[in-house]
């Protein structure tokens, strides 16, 4: 019997990956495109708005590094989920229902002008730095671990949490909303984090599961959050 969970993701990957059929397009041009052109989306802003405040240059700096350090990501160790060829009409759905809604944030600062104080802005930078190392950590400790060897990764970034850079991409952009000050990016980032990040860690968690060792190391970490370790005197029965 199908679960809702997979009806679900049935028709997410139609709407993604074969809506409207015709011509394929790698699923990480598409994301690479929108990444990589923040910086430039950004400064476009605020030249046409003639906005150069602190607030904005901090965002452009946040945001647009970001954008650079994917694509430098993608290059090195690109994640083999991106490689997949979806169509033109899915990719242009991602674009309107997650990829495109980031830049709300970025609009909103530059188009109303808002402006936070020194203390926010820092704060925002010390969130946008440590998710920043937790994404790009574990997605570089999964890529060369599992290019080695398949399995369960169980150390690491991987050591309390089953998804520290689902974790990370999480804090980083909840940095870029920070530095907004507006509903708005948190009711996109929402719908996101609901939609798109938890069913595929649900997922990630289902296929894992066939894996020796699974029990003990769903046992000892969470889903998203790193859990305490727990004291015990058994063998784990990982690999």
């Amino acid at each position: 019997m199908t679960s809702p969970l997979d009806r679900f993701f049935r028709v997410r990957d139609h709407l993604t990956e074969d809506f409207l059929g015709g011509p394929r397009v790698r699923f990480a041009s598409a994301i690479n495109l929108q990444k990589g052109g923040t910086l430039p989306f950004v400064l476009a802003l605020m030249w046409a708005h003639d906005c150069w405040t602190p607030t904005a240059w901090v965002y452009l700096g946040l945001h647009g590094s970001y954008g650079l350090v994917w694509l430098l990501k993608d290059a090195i160790f690109p994640d083999p989920s991106w490689e997949k060829k979806i169509t033109l009409g899915g990719a242009l759905n991602a674009w309107l229902f997650v990829l495109g809604p980031y830049w709300i944030a970025p609009w909103l600062i530059v188009s109303q002008r808002i402006e936070q104080s020194p203390a926010v802005l820092g704060g925002a930078i010390v969130l946008y730095a440590i998710g920043l190392a937790l994404m790009v950590g574990a997605d570089a400790q999964k890529h060369f671990v599992l290019r080695a060897r398949p399995g369960l990764i169980v150390d690491g970034f991987f050591a309390r949490t089953r998804n520290p850079n689902y974790l990370g991409e999480m804090m980083l952009y909840a940095a870029f909303a920070v530095v907004a000050g507006h509903w708005l990016p948190w009711l996109v980032l929402a719908w996101v984090w609901g939609g798109v990040f938890l069913p595929n860690m649900l997922r990630k968690d289902a296929r894992m599961a066939r894996h020796p060792g699974w029990a003990a190391y769903r046992a000892r970490t969470g889903l998203l959050f790193p859990r305490a370790a727990i004291p015990s005197t058994a063998r784990e029965d990982v690999p």
